[in-house]
């Protein structure tokens, strides 16, 4: 992992990214992944500017956290014309990510940061299950989840970890996206902070690994692409 510069992770990016972006990534062919990291550090520095850890900031930094995600792996459908769905793009993009990681930059954050992922696995608010029908017995289910982890980890099911800590998170963005929260509500400071700081872990990571080792992949078909 790379330190911040300055207090920020976004500039450190943008450094670490220009030989590359300046180099052997300059061409035309490279131009989607160059846009869809572009698109990414852009949504990532909005959230730097706006203090993704003040209370007020944190329903806004969730959504543009997940923007950021998003612009890494929104591909476009040819065919029907319009974008993939977010579960089979999203992922590709998992996929693609475990497969290159050779220094395990996205396991270790999870290790690293293993409190923080039970803590989001023992809320209930981030089950769908607990969701289809609210109850303790419901609540008390969906929390066991943690001991599934414990099993996780100790098997190096890494993928697995973070295909069900983003499976919670895209739910507290889905919340709040589709207006089923109140812009500043005191019951969910807790749960997207949980979030928020997951995100703000497993971005950097995420890019690290597109910079260093698939850039020069094909990337499909980019979703809206600048027009001149």
């Amino acid at each position: 992992m790379i330190d911040p510069i300055d207090g920020s992770m976004v500039h450190a990016l943008h450094r670490h990214w220009k030989p590359t972006k300046q180099g052997a990534a300059a061409g035309q062919d490279a131009e989607p992944i160059r846009i869809r990291i572009h698109r990414c550090l852009s949504w990532m520095q909005r959230v730097e500017d706006i203090g993704a850890s003040e209370e007020k900031s944190l329903d806004a930094a969730i959504i543009f956290q997940w923007v950021a995600l998003n612009s890494l792996y929104a591909k476009w459908n040819p065919q029907d014309r319009c974008p993939i769905d977010d579960r089979t793009s999203l992922d590709n993009l998992l996929k693609r990510l475990f497969e290159a990681d050779s220094d395990g930059l996205i396991a270790s954050v999870l290790i690293e940061h293993r409190r923080l992922v039970n803590s989001i696995f023992e809320d209930q608010y981030l089950s769908r299950y607990f969701w289809q029908d609210p109850s303790d017995e419901r609540a008390r289910k969906s929390r066991n989840v943690k001991f599934d982890a414990r099993t996780w980890y100790n098997q190096g099911w890494h993928r697995l970890l973070l295909d069900r800590v983003l499976e919670r998170i895209y739910l507290a963005r889905c919340q709040l996206v589709h207006g089923a929260a109140t812009h500043g509500s005191n019951k969910n400071r807790d749960t997207l902070r949980r979030c928020s700081i997951m995100l703000e872990h497993l971005l950097p990571a995420m890019l690290l690994v597109i910079m260093d080792q698939v850039w020069q992949e094909d990337w499909g078909d980019l979703c809206y692409p600048p027009m001149d």
